[in-house]
């Protein structure tokens, strides 16, 4: 879903109903059983862009961005009740979606990494209870770039 605020708003609801609204409607269906147990486990897929940013694609990037604010009110107003929070946010996987021809996933594929890894590292960082999991270590190197100089 290419373009900026001229995309159509087809594809702006498309992307908030897939990219924000999809964790809304899952936290809904589990949060309440979790709350009851004093425990869970919520992984949010976000993506690096949610960090950072995604060229081509407002709508992508937008609601990305949404989606990793979610997950962090999620870790803040539920942690001390026993509900674990983790953002799954990669860069570029080796899946159908980054083998699209889309204008901001061609950029991704070489630095590409398999679905196992990913995986992986999610088990890891979940066993960890660690918030962020960045299966690309250099997008937690341009994130803080990111914030040390917000102007670049």
């Amino acid at each position: 879903m290419a373009g900026g605020p001229e995309a159509s708003d087809r594809n702006w609801k498309r992307s908030w109903d897939i990219n924000m609204m999809a964790h809304v409607y899952a936290a809904r269906a589990v949060l309440p059983q979790m709350l009851a147990r004093k425990e869970g486990y919520l992984l949010q897929t976000v993506s690096a862009a949610g960090l950072l940013t995604s060229l081509g694609s407002a709508p992508y990037s937008v609601t990305k961005h949404a989606a990793l604010g979610f997950a962090e009110w999620m870790a803040i107003t539920y942690g001390e009740q026993g509900i674990r929070v983790s953002a799954l946010c990669p860069q570029g996987v080796n899946t159908n979606m980054l083998k699209a021809d889309h204008p901001g996933t061609r950029m991704l594929l070489e630095g590409a990494i398999e679905p196992e890894k990913v995986a992986d590292d999610v088990v890891k960082a979940m066993a960890e209870e660690r918030f962020m999991i960045l299966p690309h270590p250099e997008a937690g190197k341009f994130f803080q770039n990111k914030a040390n100089d917000y102007e670049r």
